[in-house]
């Protein structure tokens, strides 16, 4: 009889242990199920937001102007040495694969360099781009002001010459008819999953 109840015991703690586990578990999917839609809530559109800026043309453009069609936009330099002409030509050749369902999309060039990149620099500059991309740039204040809005990073690096260069996010962001993030197209990225990106955009489902 002793030997039973002994063994008895270890049993008891056993199952009051896994007993409190499965409370555990139950508060802890109850406080998600209660916290998460509020998380969900407060990041519906993580990245974006309100700007007027300057076009290459030197008109100004603002976030309610493009309300109606999905754009592209992607930030960057007209004396970048190597990323966002790369960029820029991908997304040329992306352009020309859409066809005349690239006239449903808009392609947003956001100078990070504001003091040299005027609007006449970026007019010549983007000559050599799919006439959809529009260059856009602005004060330092009104630079700043967009790169918050899409959390990006850029920062002026001096070089040795005593010039300097733009260290830069390389991410496209990609938004829908109503100005809302749903994606992103990668520097680098393969031109297959590029142009499927663009075609979902336009389709509305990216």
């Amino acid at each position: 009889m002793t030997t039973t109840a002994n063994s008895a015991r270890p049993a008891k703690r056993l199952g009051s242990i896994i007993a409190l586990a499965c409370l555990a578990l139950m508060l802890v999917g109850i406080t998600a199920m209660l916290v998460w839609p509020r998380l969900v809530q407060r990041n519906v559109s993580p990245i974006g937001g309100p700007f007027t800026l300057t076009t290459q043309t030197g008109e100004k453009l603002s976030d309610a102007d493009l309300r109606g069609k999905p754009f592209a936009i992607v930030f960057g330099f007209t004396r970048c040495p190597e990323v966002c002409p790369t960029t820029l030509w991908e997304t040329t050749e992306a352009l020309k694969t859409l066809g005349p369902d690239a006239d449903k999309l808009r392609v947003l060039f956001v100078s990070v360099d504001p003091t040299r990149d005027t609007p006449e620099f970026m007019a010549r500059y983007l000559q050599s781009f799919d006439k959809h991309i529009t260059g856009l740039t602005g004060t330092e204040t009104e630079i700043a002001s967009i790169g918050k809005e899409y959390r990006i990073y850029y920062k002026k690096v001096p070089t040795d010459d005593g010039d300097y260069t733009m260290d830069h996010t390389a991410t496209m962001f990609l938004m829908d008819a109503e100005g809302q993030f749903t994606g992103t197209i990668s520097y680098g990225e393969e031109m297959a999953m590029r142009v499927q990106k663009l075609r979902r955009l336009i389709g509305g489902s990216a």
